[in-house]
């Protein structure tokens, strides 16, 4: 079992930054991918970003490539989405995951979210 709790939403002007934190609690933490995940009001849940384990290997969709990066420290059982170039349309609730299989999921483990606005 993994707990999975988000911080660091809120709101910022267009072009604007953000650093999300997702602290986590388990067993095997350092064993599992994670990946970062966001929704807005009336669309489905998107994937924004993932990462292996040890933090090697990093994957983007493409509309944050360039502007966000994930990291993780295995140490403080912690994973990062530092958010820069902010965009009206990266307003949602952004979700942090855990899978206990390969970065490409599925993933079994979800925070409750925190939500970013950026607004114009």
């Amino acid at each position: 079992q993994v707990q999975l709790v988000e911080s660091g939403g809120g709101t910022v002007q267009a072009g604007g930054s953000l650093r999300l934190t997702c602290a986590a609690s388990g067993r095997s933490f350092s064993e599992y991918p994670m990946g970062w995940y966001r929704q807005a009001p009336g669309k489905e849940r998107e994937f924004v970003a993932a990462i292996t384990s040890s933090g090697g290997d990093t994957y983007y969709a493409d509309s944050m490539k360039g502007r966000f990066t994930i990291s993780r420290d295995n140490a403080k059982n912690t994973v990062y989405l530092q958010m820069n170039s902010l965009k009206p349309e990266d307003t949602a609730r952004y979700y942090c995951a855990a899978t206990p299989r390969g970065v490409t999921g599925p993933y079994d483990y979800w925070g409750q979210g925190t939500q970013v606005t950026v607004s114009s």
